[in-house]
């Protein structure tokens, strides 16, 4: 976790407080050591965020210093809930921890009322039922993200293979599959494939996204606009 990310949660752990909260709870809940929140605490408290309290007693965020929750829905937060579930489950690990890191800020700023609420939804995503191919996932975003080219073995329906290189544009998960939408150079045209039947690799070179290959032209030829996708 990033050293603001961290100081954050810290502050909005703070936030309504009446009783001082131990910092080995802090410690606990943000994975670090006691020393670790011993720092935080103290750079926030030079920087002059209005903490209260010391080491072995606990810190309260001074009265009047509280930062105004964040408004959710119940149907709003639920949503959040359960979409942070699915990319736990599906999205790969990189995604994953920004999906968790996202909803202890969110926890963090809930009033107690709605952070109830969070808790009880009864919508599930096993968090491991897609661990095995989460590399996958990650590798293939990171190349979709630096635009880098991909060299493949490919293995269709049929069983037949083909190498390929290939300009990887996006990912989209049908349930248990995965589509990687790409120009095909072989083809001179875009191609779905399946992350299940390829072996590939990541190469040097950095392909240029141009308007008759980009993902926008991928998203017409495919008949789907970007408004059903965001």
């Amino acid at each position: 976790m990033r050293r603001a990310d961290r100081l954050f949660l810290i502050i909005h752990a703070l936030q309504g407080r009446r009783t001082a909260l131990p910092a080995r709870r802090l410690a606990d809940s943000l994975s670090v050591s006691l020393r670790t929140v011993y720092r935080d605490v103290a750079d926030l408290q030079t920087s002059g965020v209005a903490i209260e309290g010391e080491a072995g007693v606990g810190y309260l965020l001074r009265k009047g210093s509280d930062i105004p929750p964040l408004m959710f829905t119940a149907e709003e937060l639920e949503s959040l809930v359960v979409g942070t579930r699915f990319v736990r489950a599906f999205a790969g690990q990189r995604l994953a921890r920004g999906a968790q890191a996202a909803m202890l800020k969110i926890h963090a700023v809930l009033p107690v009322e709605l952070r109830g609420r969070a808790e009880r939804s009864r919508v599930f995503v096993p968090q491991r039922w897609y661990e095995a191919k989460s590399g996958v996932v990650d590798a293939l975003h990171e190349a979709i993200e630096s635009r880098r080219v991909l060299k493949l073995e490919y293995r269709d329906a049929d069983g037949t293979t083909s190498t390929r290189e290939i300009e990887p544009l996006c990912l989209a998960c049908w349930g248990p599959v995965w589509t990687l939408g790409a120009w095909c150079r072989l083809r001179v045209g875009f191609r779905n494939f399946r992350p299940d039947r390829m072996q590939f690799v990541v190469t040097g070179e950095i392909f240029v996204e141009t308007p008759e290959r980009g993902l926008d032209a991928y998203l017409a030829h495919a008949g789907v606009s970007r408004q059903r996708i965001e």
